[in-house]
């Protein structure tokens, strides 16, 4: 019989994977982001050497912020989020932030948080859940977006206004 098949003591590496496709899917998100779509928002971490924790609890009735950071992100509006009680009826806005993972944690070293506030236009923003969704080429070592759902601030809460 012709030469064996032995099967190798490795598997092949991936194919298109590896850290120049990575790197180049960075590059073009970049520039997508930046240049073509062109949205900004401020972004306010919380300072955690700041502010003042409750020692047993956790939280914090006043908390510090950090200087803002301006960030280029996507933003897809959600609308009017409309409630009612016994109070009334509460429309509140609310919006989805789509960050750059790469970019923000590598070139930023900006680490998104629920409870941080961001200022989109003239509103202020609170995110109230982070999410992950998508990996760059199935890869779950490697995912290249980070949303955030934001809903608007009420007056006075971090706007002192």
């Amino acid at each position: 019989m012709a030469d064996e098949w032995e099967q190798p003591a490795n598997p092949p590496p991936p194919l298109f994977l590896g850290a120049k496709e990575r790197d180049l899917v960075k590059q073009i998100g970049d520039e997508l982001i930046e240049r073509v779509i062109g949205q900004t928002i401020l972004y306010y971490p919380l300072s955690v050497e700041h502010t003042n924790f409750h020692e047993i609890y956790g939280e914090a009735i006043e908390k510090v912020f950090t200087d803002p950071v301006k960030v280029n992100v996507l933003v897809e509006w959600e609308g009017f989020q409309t409630t009612s009680n016994n109070l009334g009826v509460d429309r509140v806005p609310s919006i989805t932030v789509h960050f750059h993972k790469r970019r923000l944690m590598e070139d930023q070293d900006l680490f998104v948080s629920e409870g941080d506030f961001i200022v989109y236009g003239d509103s202020y923003y609170e995110l109230v859940t982070i999410n992950e969704p998508k990996q760059l080429f199935g890869q779950i070592d490697h995912r290249i977006e980070i949303t955030a759902k934001c809903v608007k601030a009420r007056k006075g809460l971090f706007d002192n206004g």
